[in-house]
């Protein structure tokens, strides 16, 4: 028997616990028939001030998110989906395949959307290679950022890495701040791309297209695209960029 509300399909989400924009962006986006299921990675300490505070983050990550992908799977999705962010890009291209395979492997197999990927399925579609970018990240995050892009062929021309001083802190970032964000790094870009899935972009990106005449791709709207797209749902959704309503 298939699910009352997800009849279509369930995908598990992972994000941390700390995460606020993850959850309502996805609900912002949704389709009929298919739902998202949230499971959370307990984060003890939110210090996001210094590099070595940011890598701890990470270290909490990594020994609580095999957690939430068990709790998750209770639930009985039939694809992963992650709503963080930084993890998916360290250690460049590599570090991504590992990570995607030891998420899939907890999950029996299932096919996983990261965020990483999602932003190289996009920027290979618009047919760009010079990138501005937007993070929420101290830089020892910037420069795994940049590297993942620079391994599968990009140029990043300008990246603003915010560095949030806290982990709940990137949610409370405004729409004139990430604005602003958006025109620094907009320098000899063919596209520009947020990344930091507790920054709230989805609608300002999808407004800034209009207005700079290029892609600007909001992570959230990006992976729940290559989650819909990956899944055979094809259905446009407006509000929320090109990607969705385009591809």
């Amino acid at each position: 028997m298939s699910d009352a509300l997800g009849y279509r399909h369930k995908f598990g989400v992972i994000v941390p616990s700390t995460n606020t924009i993850v959850e309502p962006d996805f609900y912002r986006m949704t389709v009929p028939g298919v739902t998202a299921h949230i499971s959370r990675i307990h984060i003890r300490d939110q210090n996001l001030s210094s590099d070595e505070a940011f890598e701890n983050l990470l270290k909490q990550i990594r020994v609580e998110i095999q957690y939430a992908v068990e709790r998750v799977m209770t639930a009985e999705p039939d694809y992963m989906v992650m709503g963080m962010s930084a993890e998916t890009f360290w250690d460049g291209v590599e570090g991504n395949r590992q990570f995607t395979k030891m998420i899939s492997d907890w999950a029996g197999g299932l096919r996983v959307a990261t965020g990483a990927e999602a932003c190289e399925r996009a920027l290979k579609l618009f047919g760009v290679k010079r990138i501005g970018v937007v993070t929420p990240y101290q830089p020892v995050g910037d420069k795994n950022v940049v590297r993942f892009f620079n391994d599968i062929g990009f140029e990043v021309t300008a990246i603003k890495g915010l560095r949030c001083p806290t982990a709940v802190a990137i949610a409370h970032v405004s729409e004139s701040e990430l604005r602003q964000s958006l025109i620094e790094v907009n320098k000899d870009a063919d596209a520009l791309v947020q990344v930091g899935t507790n920054l709230s972009m989805v609608g300002l990106a999808d407004e800034a297209e209009r207005w700079l005449g290029k892609p600007v791709i909001a992570i959230n709207a990006a992976t729940w695209w290559m989650a819909l797209r990956d899944n055979g749902v094809h259905e446009k959704v407006y509000g929320a960029g090109r990607l969705l309503r385009e591809f």
